[in-house]
């Protein structure tokens, strides 16, 4: 198969499976939430979010109307062919999954308020590269809600309050959102850098799967240190009370500049919607988060 067209299929794939099936560790989170949840409204919401999980593969729909602001994630290898196409593919598939799956039109034009109707448009499917060692193509997609990414936020944290301003700046970000983005949420979170590298890193670090935690025990530490304040909240599920407010926390961070102390908070709704997948030298292909047939 030509290699535009294998781009452009695997892509369509996993925009699908994103759409559709939440990744076993959001899944495990949510029913782990369920179970341990004490608010009976709390839990009844839980349990709708569940219910609304398993008809979304049983009717092959959407498991959320809002099929989010599409952004891809590219590792393409330093000896990887035809990366100089990816961009058109990926923008092919974007347009068959519109109309094939089918996806929520939501590329507007922010001057003339036009929508595209096909998810496409300046920027938009956004793509970030990273160029890794080998012949691979590794693609993740995630479709990016708007009522999560409504109240992400980035700021810049007086640099003498340290880590302890940092915690106050999150906590303060999660019950200002309240109800907005659909908790229970995961939190992407990041520091340093510059104000575009700090939340850049914060929606990069949603990706990591719920059972990874930071390979940094310090950072680890402040992680679970974060979900239990977030959860300490009482905002609960969709914001109606509970002790479920956030599933997971990740943080990442790059060194700053002394003078300035950047932060961001991402915000990701339940329906936390990645997939990934790879595609070899040889042309075939491994798909990494959803092991289903196509």
């Amino acid at each position: 198969m030509e290699a535009a067209k294998k781009v452009e299929e695997v892509a369509f794939n996993i925009l699908k499976q994103a759409v559709i099936y939440l990744p076993d560790d959001v899944r495990e989170a949510l029913k782990k939430a369920y179970a341990e949840e004490t608010s009976a409204t709390g839990k009844t919401q839980l349990k709708t979010i569940l219910d609304n999980i398993e008809l979304a593969e049983k009717y092959q729909a959407p498991v959320c109307q809002d099929t989010g602001t599409i952004i891809f994630y590219m590792k393409g290898g330093a000896k990887a062919k035809n990366l100089d196409k990816v961009e058109g593919a990926i923008t092919n598939a974007t347009r068959r999954a519109t109309k094939e799956v089918p996806l929520r039109p939501n590329a507007v034009d922010p001057f003339t308020g036009k929508n595209s109707g096909d998810n496409t448009g300046k920027y938009i499917p956004y793509i970030n590269w990273e160029i890794v060692p080998g012949e691979t193509l590794e693609m993740t997609v995630m479709t990016k809600g708007g009522g999560s990414e409504n109240v992400c936020i980035g700021g810049m944290i007086v640099p003498g309050e340290g880590i302890k301003g940092l915690k106050k700046f999150i906590i303060d970000a999660v019950v200002k959102a309240g109800a907005q983005p659909c908790p229970p949420n995961i939190l992407g979170i990041a520091m340093g850098g510059g104000a575009d590298i700090s939340m850049k890193l914060a929606k990069k670090a949603l990706l990591r799967p719920l059972t990874e935690h930071n390979p940094d025990p310090e950072i680890a530490k402040l992680e679970r240190e974060i979900f239990e304040a977030a959860n300490m909240t009482g905002i609960g599920p969709m914001g109606l009370g509970g002790k479920t407010t956030v599933l997971g926390v990740h943080i990442d961070y790059a060194y700053r500049h002394p003078a300035s102390f950047p932060a961001a908070v991402a915000f990701n709704c339940w329906a936390a919607r990645r997939a990934t997948a790879r595609i070899n030298a040889d042309g075939t292909v491994d798909y990494l988060t959803h092991k289903l047939k196509w």
